[in-house]
């Protein structure tokens, strides 16, 4: 091929599936992207794609034809890279997903030494609390906590984030500081119930016991399915909270939350980072890890 551009343009409307958010993506006028594709179908003399008012599909060669496209990007992309030395500016542009909690209370505070090491690098951070589709979206990496749910993608282990049991000094005033498991009953303590669902059964407060871990049923005083606003009811002193030590750190510190039953931690979360495949290691996301990995360091078991 002659022009590795139009694999990429190719590569990113088969991803997306979409003409126009390929072209956002890649910062590129949508008529363009739809004449680069047509030219490459005129010298392949093969239709790629299926065009229709509502979706954008690949065809039998399309297939094909994309995943040795993908494997040939890859390749380029590392023979490129193979001879930079360690430490040296990273180039170009790196899609990540993470969560939001993640993103807000550690990586964005740390983000000026990235980009002070890395000026040409151009950083898409998304943060939300859904699963992005990788492909699809067309993500670099992703950070995901807890289990992966999806056996096609490759993740490495990062660690295991801290687990915190915290309260606002507001509700300790009122309901007194636990000691034990048993002063959250004889107090009594409720708790701030996170579910994905509203509706559905809440988990209950986690403890150690034993060689695992076991789950005490507590009275909620309400039912969030956002992690922000779960930070944020333990904040207002709603009930107790369990989360990340990363996300509640600065609040920790500041005085606006307490910890409570240091000794009787949730489960650490682990933490991975997510590619699509394994070629998806660039020289940018590898050192990515390494910068991630760093700054994440802090908030491991």
């Amino acid at each position: 091929m002659q022009n590795l551009d139009a694999l990429l343009i190719f590569a990113r409307v088969a991803e997306m599936s979409s003409f126009t958010r390929a072209a956002e993506s890649l910062g590129m006028q949508k008529g363009r992207v739809s004449a680069v594709i047509r030219e490459l179908e005129r010298g392949l003399g093969v239709t790629l794609l299926h065009r229709t008012t509502r979706s954008v599909q690949l065809t039998e060669d399309g297939r094909a034809f994309y995943t040795r496209a993908r494997d040939l990007l890859a390749e380029v992309q590392e023979l490129q890279s193979m001879f930079a030395p360690d430490g040296a500016p990273l180039r170009g542009k790196l899609r990540v997903d993470m969560p939001t909690e993640l993103a807000q209370g550690v990586v964005v505070p740390a983000l000026p030494q990235l980009m002070a090491a890395h000026p040409e690098l151009e950083l898409e951070l998304s943060s939300t609390d859904r699963r992005v589709d990788l492909v699809q979206e067309g993500f670099d990496c992703v950070i995901r906590l807890g289990p992966i749910g999806d056996e096609s993608l490759i993740a490495r282990p990062l660690g295991k984030l801290r687990m915190v049991n915290a309260a606002s000094p507001a509700y300790l005033a009122q309901f007194g500081t636990p000691r034990s498991l048993d002063d959250l009953r004889s107090q009594g303590h409720r708790m701030v119930h996170y579910t994905r669902t509203l509706g559905a059964r809440p988990a209950g407060w986690e403890y150690p016991d034993g060689d695992g871990y076991a789950t005490l049923a507590l009275p909620g005083a309400i039912q969030l399915n956002s992690v922000q606003t779960y930070h944020a009811a333990g904040l207002a002193g709603v009930g107790l909270i369990q989360a990340g030590y990363s996300a509640l750190a600065h609040h920790i510190e500041s005085g606006a939350l307490v910890e409570i039953l240091p000794g009787l931690r949730p489960e650490p979360l682990a933490a991975w980072l997510v590619v699509a495949h394994r070629r998806s290691l660039s020289q940018r996301v590898r050192a990515f890890i390494g910068w991630i990995e760093g700054i994440l360091e802090p908030y491991f078991d």
